[in-house]
């Protein structure tokens, strides 16, 4: 048994190890994944259901080259709201998921209230985005941007 977030886990060693991989590579397919786990294809590919049904697995992705794509500034920025109040939390978090510029937000502790991650082509479209999009969220105090210099590492890979 594992203990996670407060609650027992029915997810084993064999479970890891299949969620590890996953994270590696998710095009491995169920064979390749049995094979490294030491099991056969059914069990292996029910496991794979399994932690796909009990929310373990959130969704497949690929992780993309910015600069390959255009996408060449990352920027962390952070964000303070005006008020604490649950209406505006609440609407700030409707507004920021429809802008497709946000890789990633998250409602931090702190001396600001959410750090958001964005991509963007260059200081232009960051400006813009800026003016256009994010300064017209109501409730919004203030905002500093950090400019990532160097991607060091980017792999989204959890310990387990």
């Amino acid at each position: 048994m594992v203990f996670l977030k407060g609650k027992f886990s029915d997810m084993d060693a064999i479970d890891k190890k299949i969620l590890m991989l996953l994270q590696e590579n998710a095009k491995y397919n169920t064979k390749e994944i049995a094979d490294k786990v030491g099991l056969s294809v059914s069990p292996t590919f029910e496991r794979i259901k399994k932690l796909e049904q009990k929310k373990y697995i959130k969704k497949y992705v690929a992780l993309l080259d910015g600069e390959k794509i255009g996408k060449s500034i990352n920027v962390y920025c952070q964000v303070t709201l005006a008020i604490h109040s649950r209406e505006l939390i609440d609407d700030f978090k409707t507004q920021i998921a429809k802008l497709p510029e946000i890789m990633g937000c998250f409602h931090v502790s702190g001396n600001y209230d959410f750090l958001l991650k964005i991509a963007v082509n260059d200081m232009n479209e960051y400006q813009k985005f800026i003016i256009d999009k994010l300064s017209v969220i109501k409730g919004i105090s203030n905002v500093q941007s950090s400019f990532v210099m160097e991607e060091i590492k980017n792999d989204g890979i959890y310990n387990l």
